[in-house]
């Protein structure tokens, strides 16, 4: 079969192009599995790629975007991978109450402090971009008021954030938003890892770095991926005899219901409220926390492997990566090229001196194996966070993502709230008064952390999480007070 039977073929056929049928779906799945084979096999074999820890997820994504119906057309990618993404960032997001773990009474103060610095660091960063966007960019170019989150939307929320930001720009019509967010992400990732590798350099001459002395000598399966025998861990528990229901699929199962349930939550919201309607991915994570609540009160609880939720987890994160980098749109980017360039390397510049600079002042002990692993989440992904950290702190004695892991249940509120709201904000005209509330949340908590306590971070979260998400709510759709008072009480309900 010659290139041109053979792209003449994938863009006739209805299968791959233009009828989306099962089939589509299950072509689609089937290539891209086949590029995260091939990436996975690069990382393995490739020194280059070894040295800058490149995902294999990543390598997929680019290989799928240069061969795929945005570049040559070569291979018979569909154009619903962006379609991909927004539905698997559901299922990311209904699994993630069920990984969490308990908050413990013990090491409070590095808790706090971890909450207060991520936490911070997440709204000026949402606030830096919409303001540039905003008050710089959209005064030189004639931009979407809302170029400047797709920064924030790409770095900290990574590929799932972007498709959801995406995703809901898209049903009024601005398809570009996808591509610029999901284009922020990928810019950011790879930053993430080139940047992130020199600041360990710089850190081990520096003699910032707790853990380790020598770049060098780090171990070879962090630069293949590949375990040794000895090192390898079990992916979780069986709680389920295979001969009633495999316990993978009793976990995926748990997962996919959770996410259906965000499903009908948001048409149902949007039938009962014309013209607004609230994410799959925020109404699944609600119905996950519920879950999770049933779940313990009912001791179901201990037949759910957080291990193999967390695993699931993670496929569809690989495949949410692979579906929203080949699912940017080229002819998109070049035409934003100047702007895009200008809003993504000062928010790398802005990102960078936080997290070095706040870091020393608010952690008390492994500032910098903290840092580096927020570079990587507020970058790229947590996941590329975790990968710089186990570089920093090869055994994991900086307790950082103990710290992260429960802090994280107090910022994930915040974080639905932000990604939930700030499209509806924007496409209402209240971009500017979105990014003055994540300015103000933000100063607000560095403030209280540095001049009063960590011990009053606590009682600021307690305070101001419910009141902002109500502010948000109240602030995009005419609600009366009683309503406010709702939103207000269902907020401090989650919290």
């Amino acid at each position: 079969m010659n290139a041109v039977f053979f792209n003449e073929y994938i863009q006739t056929s209805p299968r791959f192009m233009t009828d989306f049928t099962p089939w589509t779906l299950f072509v689609d799945t089937g290539i891209i599995s086949v590029l995260l084979l091939l990436g996975k096999l690069m990382r393995v074999k490739i020194r280059f790629i070894q040295k800058l820890f490149i995902p294999p997820s990543l390598l997929a994504g680019f290989m799928g975007l240069a061969l795929g119906p945005h570049g040559f057309g070569i291979i018979p990618l569909s154009t619903q991978t962006g379609t991909y993404a927004g539905i698997l960032i559901a299922f990311i997001f209904g699994a993630l109450p069920l990984t969490s773990q308990k908050a413990a009474k013990g090491d409070a103060d590095n808790i706090g402090s971890m909450w207060a610095y991520s936490q911070a660091g997440m709204l000026l960063q949402w606030a830096f971009g919409g303001l540039l966007g905003l008050l710089v960019l959209n005064r030189i170019w004639p931009l979407n008021p809302a170029f400047g989150i797709t920064m924030p939307s790409g770095y900290c929320g990574g590929h799932g954030t972007a498709a959801a930001i995406g995703q809901a720009f898209s049903q009024f019509g601005y398809d570009e938003i996808l591509t610029l967010a999901m284009t922020a992400a990928t810019f950011g990732i790879v930053a993430a890892v080139i940047i992130g590798l020199i600041i360990i350099k710089w850190g081990t001459k520096k003699g910032h770095t707790s853990f380790l002395a020598n770049y060098d000598d780090l171990p070879h399966e962090l630069q293949t991926g590949l375990l040794p025998g000895d090192k390898r861990e079990s992916m979780g528990e069986s709680s389920c005899s295979s001969i009633s229901i495999d316990p993978l699929t009793f976990n995926l199962i748990i997962v996919a219901v959770i996410a259906l349930g965000g499903y009908c939550i948001s048409k149902t919201v949007s039938h009962f409220m014309p013209g607004f309607e609230l994410p799959v991915f925020s109404c699944a994570f609600v119905v996950g926390i519920f879950i999770k609540k049933i779940f313990d009160k009912t001791r179901t609880s201990d037949y759910v492997c957080p291990q193999t939720i967390g695993h699931i987890s993670g496929t569809f994160t690989d495949f949410l990566v692979a579906f929203g980098i080949a699912s940017i749109k080229i002819s998109v980017v070049i035409e934003y090229i100047i702007p895009l360039l200008i809003l993504l390397v000062s928010g790398l510049i802005a990102t960078l001196i936080y997290v070095l600079v706040m870091a020393r002042k608010l952690m008390k002990e492994c500032w910098f194996e903290k840092a580096i692993f927020t570079w990587g989440w507020f970058t790229g992904t947590m996941a590329m966070g975790i990968a710089l950290l186990r570089v920093a702190d090869p055994k994991m004695r900086s307790r950082c993502l103990d710290n992260y892991a429960l802090a994280y249940l107090f910022i994930a509120p915040v974080e639905i709230s932000l990604i939930t709201f700030a499209p509806v904000a924007f496409l209402n005209g209240y971009g500017l008064m979105f990014t003055g509330i994540c300015l103000a949340a933000g100063l607000a908590v560095l403030a209280i952390t540095v001049f009063v306590s960590v011990s009053a971070v606590s009682f600021l979260y307690l305070s101001y999480t419910p009141a902002a998400t109500a502010v948000w709510v109240s602030m995009i759709y005419p609600v009366s007070s009683y309503n406010f008072l709702m939103v207000f009480a269902v907020s401090s309900s989650l919290v």
